[in-house]
C-alpha cells in the first residue's frame, strides 16, 4: 500500500509539472533586426530543445520558470528567462571576441584587431594531449611559417626556424622569449604544462622590437599565471609506450650470409646470370675475419641478435601537480612537474624535474610587482652504444667472452664493440634556473606606467665519465663542469590613452644584457684500478687540466608608437638601436627601423557586404639586422703544445694568433615587407589570414677563404645578397556548432623560396657571370640548399654497356656534356633541400563529453625539392664483407637488378650521391578525451575529471627510403617514434 501511494504521488507531481508547461514561441534577430535561420534554442538542465527556421522562428514547450539557452556561431550565447511569458524574442549580439584577443607582441600586448605586423597565436591547445616532453613538438606543422624538425632522442629539442634562411653564416637561431625575458637555455627545460600561449613574430615589423637578435624570427612563450578565486588544484599523470615507425633491424645470420655470396656472385652462382647456387662455393673462405670462423676454419655457429641488446621499447611516464588562485590584490600559480622518459636505443634516457611559482602582486593603487621563476633538474646518466658499430656488428660474433667479458674489437681489428661505450660510469647533470622580477608602477600621468624587468638565466652542466676501456683499454676518466650566466634589465616606459576616436600606445625602451660562459675539464688517462673512477682522477698515469671562457654584452634601445584612428584606421612604427660587444669598434652600433598600415575595411560606412564580416589589409616594411658571433671581428689567440726542449724535454705551451680580425665588420641587414589580409565571412563560420612577404638580405657575414701564405685559412667579413619571399595562408572554419555536437577544422599552408642574388662579384673566367663557389655550395641565381651533383640514372646491368672504369652494379651516371666519359664537369644542379610547401589540417569533433581530434602534417618538394643524400655504394672489400647492414638496404645483385643501391665487386671510377624526395604526408596526432559530467565530478568532490588517450606518428606516407623522411635519417640515422598515450587529470 506504501509503495502505491508513492507512486500515486509521482505520477500527480509528474503530471502537474506538465500541465505548467507553455507553448512558446518567438523569433531570433541580430542586432541589425536581421533574422537568423538554425540558432540553437533549449531549455537549460533538460532535454528540450529546437532550432530556428528560415525566419528565424522557433517553437517548444517550457516550464514558466525555465531558462532558455540560445546559441549560435559568431554570436554571444544567452541564457533567457521564460518568466510566465509564451511569446519570447531574442535579440543576439555578435561575439566579438577574436578580435578583442589580446597576443604578446614583445615588451606589451596588443588586441588581434589593432596588429599591422605578421603575429600570430599557436593552437597549443588542441595538441596539449600528445605526447610531448619539449614545447616545440606541438608547434610541428601547427604554425604557417614555422618549421619545426622531428625529435629522435629522449628530452631532444627539435630544429626550428621562421619564414625560410636569411643569411650563411650570421645567426640562424630563433628568438625564444620567456615571460618578457630573452631565454638561451634549452627549451626541454620547460614544463610544456607551465605554458599558457605561444605568439610568434615573424615579420620585420613585428620583430623590430628586438632588433637584431630577431632576425630569425621570435616565439613569445608565456607561461600561466593565478586568477582571483578559491585555489584550483590539478594534478594529471600520462604513460606512453613508444617504438619505431618503421620495423628496421640489421641483418640475421642467414641475410648476412647471402650478403657475402652476393659480394662473390662470380663465384657463388653460376653464370651466365648469376642466379643459380654454385654448390662447389666455398663461403667460409671469404670470410674475412677469424673470428667469422670456428677453430676448424667453418662459418661462425652464432646468430648473435647485437640490435635486440641494444634497443628497446621507449616510454614516456608524466605526472604534474597544479595550484593557482588570488584575490584581488594578489594572484599565484605553483607547479611541479616529474618526466621520465626512456629512448630507442639503451641508455637514452631523459628525466626531469621541475618546479615553478608565479607570483602577482597589487602591492598600491599605483604599483604592481611579480615573479615568474622556475628550477628544471635533468638527470641524462648513461652513455648509448655506438648506433653505427651496433648495427654493423656481425651476427657470427659475441660481444663477450667465456668469462662474461667484452670483446673490446671482436672483428680483431679497429671496430670496437659498441658496448664498450654504454658498459661505463656516466653522470650527466643539467640544472636550469630562471627568474624574471618585474616592476610597475602608474606615473601622475593617466596612461602611463613605467615597468622594470630584472631577469636572469643560469644553467650548470655535470658530466662526469669513467670508462674502463678508453685509452687503449689502460682507462680514462674525466669531469667536466659548465657554467653559464646572463642577465637582462630593461627600463619600460610605456603610454596608453585614448582621445575620442584617437588611441595612442607608445612604448620607450632601454636595455642592456650581459652573458658569461666558463669551462673546466679534468682528464685523467692510465688507471692500474677503476674503482674510484672520476672520483680519484689523481690516480690517473698521465693528467691534463683544460679550461675556457667566454663573455659578451649588449645594449639596446627602442621606441615604438601604434596609433588608430576612428577604430579603422592603424599606424606602428618601431626605431631599435642595437649594440653588440662581438663587432669592432668601428661598427659597434646599428639602427633597424620599420612601418606597418592596417585598415580595417569592414568598419567602413561604404563596406555593405553581408556575408563579409570583417575584412581588415595591413603592411609593413623594415629593417632588421643580424650579428656575428663573439669576438668574430677581433684577432684571436690559441695555445698549444708548441715547443718540446732537448731530448725527453718537457712540453711548453706556445701562442699564436690563430685568426685574423676585421675592424670593418658590420652588421648583416634585412630589408623587408609583409602584406596580410585578415577576414571572417559567413557569420564568423570562417576566420583565416593571408601573409606575402619578401626580403632582401645585404652584407652577409661570411668567412672568405685566405691565401695560405696569410698564415691563416680564412677572415669573417661582409658580401653578397639573399633574396627570401613567400606566401602562408591560415584558415578555421567551424563546420558544424550544435549543442550537442561541433566540429572545427584548421588548415594552414605556406611556401618558401630564396636564391643567392650576389657573392664575392668575382669573375675569374671571364665569361661575364659571377663565379659560383662550388666548394662552398654557393651558386649565383640558387637556393642557398642547392644539391649539386652527378646525374644518376639507375644501376649498371649484366650486360649493359658499360663505360671504362664502371662496373656492374655501379650507379649510371648521365654524361651530362655529351663528351663520351663521365668527369667532374657533368655535375649540374639537382634541386634544393628546401620543400617546395607545407601544410597542416586539425580537426576537432566534440560530442557531448568526448572530444576527437587529429592533425595531418606534410611537407612537399614538388618538382625537384625537399632533396636529401640517401644512397650507399658498396664494393668487395674487408671491412664491406665483414660489417652487418640493415636488412631493408636493398643492394644490387644479379638476382635483385632492381634495387636501391649499388653493389658492386671492383671500386667504380666514380661514386656519386644519389639524393631523393623526402616529401610525405603523416597523420602526426590523434587525441580522443572525455570529461565526466558535472553530475559524476560532484559527487566526488571534484570539479574536472578527463580521460584522454593519444596517439602520434601514426601513419607516413612518402617514397623515401630509411627510418623517416623528415628527420632525414637513412637506415644508419636515428629512428622516428610511434607513440601510444593514455592519461588521466583531476582538478579540484
Amino acid at each position: 500500500m506504501k509503495h502505491f501511494l508513492i507512486w500515486i504521488f509521482l505520477f500527480f507531481f509528474a503530471m502537474s509539472g506538465f500541465a505548467q508547461n507553455l507553448n512558446i514561441k518567438g523569433q531570433i534577430t541580430d542586432t541589425s533586426g536581421e533574422s537568423i535561420i538554425g540558432v540553437n534554442v533549449k531549455v537549460k538542465g533538460k532535454d528540450t530543445g529546437t532550432i530556428t527556421d528560415i525566419d528565424g522562428n522557433y517553437h517548444l514547450q517550457a516550464a514558466p520558470n525555465d531558462i532558455l539557452v540560445v546559441s549560435y556561431i559568431g554570436f554571444i550565447t544567452q541564457e533567457v528567462p521564460v518568466k510566465n511569458r509564451t511569446v519570447v524574442d531574442i535579440r543576439l549580439i555578435e561575439d566579438v571576441k577574436a578580435l578583442d584577443e589580446v597576443v604578446v607582441v614583445g615588451y606589451g600586448t596588443q588586441r588581434k584587431a589593432d596588429l599591422t605586423g605578421a603575429v600570430i597565436r599557436a593552437d597549443i591547445k588542441t595538441l596539449k594531449r600528445s605526447p610531448n616532453s619539449n614545447v616545440l613538438q606541438s608547434l610541428q606543422g601547427n604554425v604557417p611559417g614555422l618549421n619545426i624538425g622531428q625529435v629522435t632522442n629522449s628530452g631532444g629539442t627539435p630544429s626550428m626556424s621562421i619564414r625560410g634562411t636569411n643569411t650563411l653564416g650570421g645567426n640562424k637561431d630563433v628568438l625564444v622569449i620567456l615571460d618578457g625575458i630573452i631565454y638561451t637555455s634549452s627549451l626541454s627545460s620547460i614544463n610544456p604544462d607551465d605554458i599558457e600561449s605561444v605568439d610568434i613574430l615573424k615579420d620585420a615589423s613585428s620583430t623590430a622590437v628586438y632588433g637584431a637578435q630577431a632576425a630569425n624570427g621570435v616565439v613569445m612563450i608565456t607561461t600561466k599565471k593565478g586568477v582571483e578565486g578559491k585555489p584550483k588544484i590539478t594534478f594529471s599523470s600520462s604513460y606512453t609506450f613508444s617504438n619505431p615507425t618503421h620495423n628496421y633491424r640489421p641483418m640475421n645470420r642467414e641475410e648476412y650470409l647471402d650478403n657475402v655470396r652476393d659480394f662473390y656472385y662470380t663465384e657463388a652462382f653460376l653464370g651466365p646470370d648469376y642466379t643459380t647456387p654454385n654448390p662447389d662455393f666455398d663461403l667460409a673462405s671469404k670470410l674475412p675475419d677469424a673470428p667469422l670462423r670456428d677453430e676448424n676454419g667453418n662459418v661462425s655457429p652464432y646468430n648473435y641478435n647485437w640490435w635486440d641488446e641494444g634497443t628497446q621499447s621507449g616510454h614516456l611516464f608524466e605526472n604534474r601537480f597544479n595550484i593557482s588562485g588570488g584575490s584581488k590584490s594578489i594572484n599565484y600559480m605553483l607547479s611541479y612537474s616529474n618526466t621520465d622518459q626512456r629512448g630507442f636505443i639503451v641508455n637514452d634516457d631523459f628525466k626531469r624535474n621541475s618546479v615553478r611559482l608565479n607570483l602577482n602582486a597589487e602591492v598600491a593603487p599605483w604599483w604592481k610587482i611579480g615573479i615568474q621563476t622556475f628550477g628544471a633538474f635533468v638527470n641524462q646518466d648513461g652513455a648509448e652504444p655506438g648506433l653505427w658499430n651496433l648495427i654493423t656488428q656481425s651476427p657470427l660474433i659475441e660481444p663477450y667472452d667465456a668469462d662474461g667479458k667484452i670483446k673490446p674489437y671482436p672483428f680483431n681489428t679497429l671496430d670496437t664493440n659498441p658496448f664498450m661505450g654504454s658498459d661505463i660510469d656516466d653522470y650527466e647533470r643539467h640544472n636550469y634556473f630562471f627568474g624574471n622580477i618585474s616592476s610597475e608602477i602608474k606615473l601622475p600621468l593617466k596612461g602611463l606606467v613605467y615597468r622594470l624587468n630584472f631577469g636572469n638565466n643560469y644553467r650548470i652542466d655535470n658530466h662526469f665519465q669513467a670508462s674502463q676501456y678508453g685509452y687503449n683499454l689502460q682507462g680514462e676518466a674525466y669531469k667536466e663542469h659548465t657554467g653559464y650566466y646572463d642577465y637582462t634589465i630593461d627600463n619600460i616606459l610605456a603610454y596608453n590613452a585614448t582621445f575620442g576616436e584617437h588611441h595612442i600606445d607608445a612604448t620607450l625602451l632601454y636595455g642592456a644584457s650581459e652573458r658569461k660562459y666558463d669551462y673546466t675539464k679534468a682528464l685523467g688517462q692510465g688507471f692500474t684500478r677503476m674503482t674510484l673512477g672520476y672520483n680519484s682522477l689523481e690516480q690517473a698515469t698521465t693528467r691534463y687540466v683544460y679550461s675556457d671562457a667566454w663573455r659578451e654584452a649588449l645594449c639596446y634601445q627602442m621606441a615604438r608608437v601604434s596609433y588608430r584612428l576612428m577604430d579603422r584606421y592603424l599606424i606602428t612604427g618601431t626605431v631599435r638601436r642595437d649594440g653588440f660587444s662581438g663587432f669592432a669598434a668601428n661598427n659597434k652600433y646599428a639602427t633597424f627601423p620599420s612601418i606597418a598600415l592596417g585598415w580595417i575595411i569592414s568598419e567602413e560606412s561604404f563596406f555593405k557586404i553581408p556575408w563579409i564580416d570583417y575584412l581588415k589589409l595591413r603592411g609593413g616594411y623594415g629593417i632588421s639586422g643580424n650579428q656575428t658571433s663573439r669576438y668574430k671581428s677581433l684577432s684571436t689567440v690559441a695555445s698549444e703544445i708548441r715547443y718540446i726542449f732537448g731530448d725527453g724535454g718537457k712540453p711548453v705551451i706556445g701562442q699564436e694568433i690563430s685568426a685574423l680580425g676585421n675592424s670593418n665588420l658590420k652588421w648583416e641587414k634585412t630589408a623587408g615587407i609583409n602584406l596580410g589580409l585578415d577576414f571572417t565571412i559567413l557569420g564568423q563560420r570562417l576566420t583565416g589570414s593571408v601573409e606575402y612577404y619578401s626580403t632582401t638580405t645585404k652584407d652577409l657575414l661570411y668567412d672568405v677563404a685566405l691565401p695560405d701564405i696569410t698564415g691563416f685559412s680564412k677572415i669573417a667579413s661582409n658580401l653578397g645578397k639573399i633574396k627570401n619571399k613567400g606566401f602562408e595562408f591560415i584558415l578555421t572554419s567551424k563546420n558544424i556548432q550544435t549543442s550537442d555536437f561541433k566540429w572545427t577544422t584548421s588548415l594552414n599552408f605556406s611556401t618558401n623560396s630564396n636564391k643567392i642574388v650576389t657573392l664575392t662579384g668575382e669573375d675569374n673566367d671571364g665569361d661575364g657571370i659571377e663565379d659560383d663557389n662550388i666548394s662552398s655550395n654557393l651558386f649565383i641565381g640558387q637556393p642557398i640548399s642547392a644539391v649539386y651533383g652527378y646525374v644518376v640514372d639507375g644501376i649498371y646491368q649484366l650486360g649493359d654497356d658499360i663505360p671504362a672504369g664502371f662496373h656492374p652494379g655501379n650507379y649510371r651516371i648521365v654524361d651530362m656534356t655529351g663528351e663520351g666519359e663521365i668527369t667532374p664537369e657533368d655535375r649540374v644542379i639537382l634541386g634544393k633541400g628546401d620543400p617546395a610547401y607545407r601544410f597542416g589540417i586539425m580537426n576537432t569533433l566534440e560530442y557531448k563529453n568526448f572530444t576527437l581530434s587529429f592533425f595531418i602534417n606534410s611537407v612537399q618538394g614538388g618538382k625537384d625539392g625537399y632533396l636529401a643524400a640517401n644512397s650507399s655504394s658498396l664494393v668487395r672489400d674487408q671491412n664491406n664483407l665483414r660489417w652487418n647492414r640493415i636488412s631493408a638496404w636493398d643492394y644490387w645483385s644479379p638476382r635483385n637488378p632492381d634495387a636501391v643501391y649499388a653493389r658492386s665487386i671492383s671500386t667504380p671510377k666514380i661514386t656519386p650521391t644519389v639524393y631523393e624526395d623526402r616529401s610525405f604526408v603523416r597523420l602526426q596526432d590523434v587525441s580522443l578525451s572525455y570529461a565526466f559530467p558535472k553530475s559524476v565530478t560532484n559527487k566526488v568532490g571534484l570539479s574536472e575529471i578527463d580521460l584522454f588517450f593519444s596517439g602520434k606518428n601514426l601513419l607516413t606516407f612518402t617514397k623515401w627510403h630509411g627510418w623517416d623522411p623528415e628527420a632525414g635519417s637513412t637506415y644508419s640515422g636515428r629512428p622516428v617514434m610511434r607513440s601510444f598515450s593514455f592519461g588521466v587529470s583531476l582538478t579540484y
